[in-house]
């Protein structure tokens, strides 16, 4: 492994050089071929009660659990995700559904080979669903924040790595608990043909991101009133925890490499440990097993040996930039959508990321930007909204350039348009 151009000696951080080859090793078996471009697409929703839109919470005999339970028998027994006696996740091939922390049930599609076929799976997802749901009560609506509810008000499941994320977020900055109680998204992820086109796409989704996320908006509340930020999403982000979240640092150099991402993550305290797929750490207590981990990263607590794929899709899991590296390029940017504007982000990431003439002058020109060009752009757009003109271009001229569909925003036409709380 050739020497880092990036040293973070200077802040007494370790980082264990078998660590960093695990991740590229994972990076590089994330390559495909330009014939296996896929998609994968996470919508999370947010369960309210009919009536009041109140949240509805994870416990109870009409809570989520309940929905789950209900739901088994459409999902495969050997895919269920159980922890310490509570069943917090479903799937089979194709779908499968987790529980963000504030029991949002998000439902990830894929590996999807045509864009297009992101409707039909997610229809049957509802219309198994929909039904379970209304007989408990409550439905589930696609909106980037909760209609009515604060996230004084909702409590964190059962999962012991939102117990430790709830204690760190709490504390480092303004919106850490309201990220994780009461907020949803969408998410698309797409594959990379190499290191190079996989930065390439990093550099893009994080240039345009904030301007796509502006068309597809979808908050029209915050904390029980009309919601006062063009960019609820990043605004959200950019305030809960900057080492771990935004651009990532250092994206623009053209010197960035898969190495210098893998150095970020791993002198990064974790926030909350997982050893449950550790060989070494069998005997400890699930207290052990899974704790917070404030202050170490992963050369405090994993062996001096090359990590499983267990142990590495936990530490990536544990930042959250605008656009995350996996073992394929995750878009964070944007809204719980409905599912025709899903359909419609969908197609157009396809479009932009996927089509070689559409991709590579986009790229070259992101190429071209510094990291202080997009923090600026994102400033504008947070700042002024429909009226902002990142990167010298006005709204209008964005959405032809990027072929953005006219899809109408949600508002009081919307049959699960629920209305403001006034308080």
């Amino acid at each position: 492994m050739h020497t880092p151009r990036v040293s973070y000696a200077h802040l007494g951080a370790k980082v264990n050089s078998k660590h960093v080859d695990s991740l590229l090793t994972f990076f590089q078996e994330g390559v495909k071929p330009a014939s296996k471009d896929r998609y994968g697409v996470e919508i999370e929703h947010l369960p309210v009660l009919h009536g009041s839109d109140l949240s509805v919470p994870y416990q109870g005999e009409a809570g989520v659990k309940a929905l789950l339970m209900a739901l088994r028998p459409y999902y495969q027994a050997d895919l269920e995700y159980w922890e310490r006696g509570q069943l917090l996740g479903l799937g089979r091939p194709g779908i499968s559904i987790s529980l963000e922390p504030g029991a949002q049930v998000e439902a990830s599609i894929g590996p999807l080979d045509q864009a297009d076929q992101l409707t039909g799976i997610y229809e049957d997802f509802r219309r198994e669903l929909d039904p379970l749901a209304d007989g408990l009560g409550f439905r589930l609506v696609t909106y980037g924040y909760q209609p009515r509810s604060s996230f004084t008000d909702i409590k964190v499941i059962p999962k012991s790595r939102y117990q430790s994320m709830t204690q760190y977020l709490g504390a480092q900055g303004q919106f850490g608990l309201c990220m994780m109680r009461c907020s949803a998204s969408t998410q698309v992820s797409i594959d990379y043909r190499d290191e190079a086109d996989a930065i390439a796409k990093l550099r893009l989704g994080s240039a345009l991101g904030p301007i796509l996320a502006l068309f597809f908006r979808n908050s029209p509340y915050f904390e029980g009133q009309t919601n006062p930020y063009p960019l609820l999403r990043q605004r959200i982000w950019d305030f809960t925890d900057f080492q771990r979240t935004n651009i990532i640092p250092g994206l623009f150099d053209p010197r960035f490499s898969w190495e210098d991402y893998a150095i970020d993550v791993l002198a990064t305290p974790l926030m909350a440990l997982d050893l449950t797929h550790t060989p070494e750490a069998v005997g400890q207590s699930a207290s052990q097993l899974q704790r917070s981990a404030f202050r170490e990263n992963a050369a405090d607590v994993y062996p001096d040996r090359r990590l499983n794929d267990y142990e590495v899709r936990h530490l990536l899991s544990t930042h959250f930039n605008d656009v995350r590296l996996k073992n394929l390029v995750e878009l964070r940017h944007w809204d719980s959508l409905p599912i025709d504007r899903a359909q419609a982000l969908t197609s157009l990431v396809g479009s932009l990321f996927y089509d070689p003439d559409r991709f590579r002058p986009l790229a070259d020109w992101s190429q071209g930007l510094s990291e202080a060009d997009v923090f600026a752009a994102k400033a504008d757009i947070q700042a002024h909204g429909p009226r902002s003109h990142p990167y010298g271009r006005d709204m209008d001229q964005w959405r032809d350039l990027l072929a953005v569909p006219q899809i109408q925003e949600p508002g009081s036409s919307d049959p699960d348009h629920p209305g403001v709380a006034q308080h």
